[in-house]
């Protein structure tokens, strides 16, 4: 645990926060004069909200306890959540990983992943009588339903998200084939033809960058003014909060760091956040193991923060590590508080 130095910052003005932390940097900077022999950082800025939102939390959950009630093996379709140290964790405990419900026997439990399925998965098991958990997060079950209730009027469905992810594939499973475009740039929402633009509705996958995706509908929607949007934003609250720590810290930093993996959506993100607002270097890893100790000679204000699917250990290695090579000051910088909560599935309550 650093014991160097901390202090609690809880603001929602970038401005001020920028003003404070550049007193600081000066400061740090000039006490420094070259001690950390192995490494130069003197300071280091914490995310807050960072790490695990309540959707990841409670997928975990639902393997845990399942495990728990029905023993092991239990069968989890795609990774849980998109974390190797998790996912690690899980196998330990007896779960068992697998890409498609055809790896599974008939006779053990399988649990769907936070990130959503097709509406097929669930039908397949059901019709091989299966005991199924559906782990899919709260808010990207959300814009199935909103997707679900424009195809049910008749109205054209743009899904703006990323090729592949698998919250896109089961968002687009949720309708008959063809009934979803998709469109991952405002280069795409430029070029887009439809048949009727009169007729439209957009949903979105719920971990992009907010920036990127506002540049998106602006598109859409001056293309197509009718276009129906979402009652309230796709873009989950934990995606949002966490780039607008990253945002509010970043320019403040020589370098920040994102723990998360290659496959997570919003951790990857994260990473394109810090560089926009102004950070001269962002980069992503998944472990203490991962940081470049050359480069991190030369930084003296260190940005940390986590993707909403890595857990908080890593973040407490990571700064361990760190205080190992050399006095630090840590400084939370707080721009939203969290208290969301998903409730299990029946079968796991109690």
């Amino acid at each position: 645990m650093l014991s160097h130095g901390f202090r609690h910052l809880r603001t929602s003005d970038t401005e001020q926060t920028s003003t404070l932390f550049g007193g600081y940097r000066q400061y740090w900077r000039a006490i420094d004069d070259g001690k950390n022999e192995k490494g130069a950082v003197v300071k280091i800025i914490l995310a807050a909200p960072r790490g695990f939102c309540a959707g990841v939390d409670r997928a975990i959950q639902i393997v845990e306890r399942a495990i728990t009630k029905f023993g092991p093996p239990v069968y989890v379709r795609h990774e849980i959540v998109h974390n190797r140290h998790v996912v690690e964790r899980l196998k330990e405990l007896g779960a068992i990983f697998v890409e498609e419900l055809s790896e599974c026997p008939d006779d053990r439990p399988v649990i769907f992943s936070a990130h959503g399925v097709p509406k097929s998965v669930p039908l397949e098991a059901a019709s091989r009588n299966m005991i199924y958990l559906d782990a899919t997060c709260p808010l990207v079950s959300k814009v199935h339903v909103e997707a679900e209730r424009h195809f049910a009027v008749g109205r054209d469905i743009i899904l703006i998200g990323h090729a592949g992810h698998p919250e896109v594939i089961g968002t687009m499973g949720q309708l008959p084939l063809g009934a979803v475009t998709l469109v991952e740039t405002g280069k795409d929402a430029r070029k887009l033809q439809v048949k009727n633009p009169k007729n439209l509705a957009y949903v979105t996958q719920t971990t992009l960058s907010v920036d990127d995706t506002k540049e998106i509908v602006d598109i859409l929607k001056s293309r197509f003014p009718d276009i129906a949007e979402p009652h309230k934003e796709d873009i989950c609250y934990a995606t949002t909060n966490r780039q607008a720590a990253v945002k509010a810290m970043a320019g403040q930093c020589d370098l920040v760091l994102v723990l998360g993996a290659t496959t997570s959506s919003n951790s990857m993100r994260l990473v394109e956040v810090a560089k926009k607002s102004g950070a001269p270097a962002a980069r992503l890893i998944e472990s203490k193991a991962d940081i470049n100790w050359a480069q991190m000679k030369t930084v003296q204000v260190l940005g940390l923060t986590a993707g909403a699917s890595a857990p908080e250990s890593l973040v407490r290695e990571v700064l361990a590590e760190i205080e190992a090579r050399g006095p630090v000051e840590l400084v939370t910088l707080e721009t939203a508080t969290e208290n969301v909560s998903f409730k299990l599935p029946q079968m796991l309550r109690g």
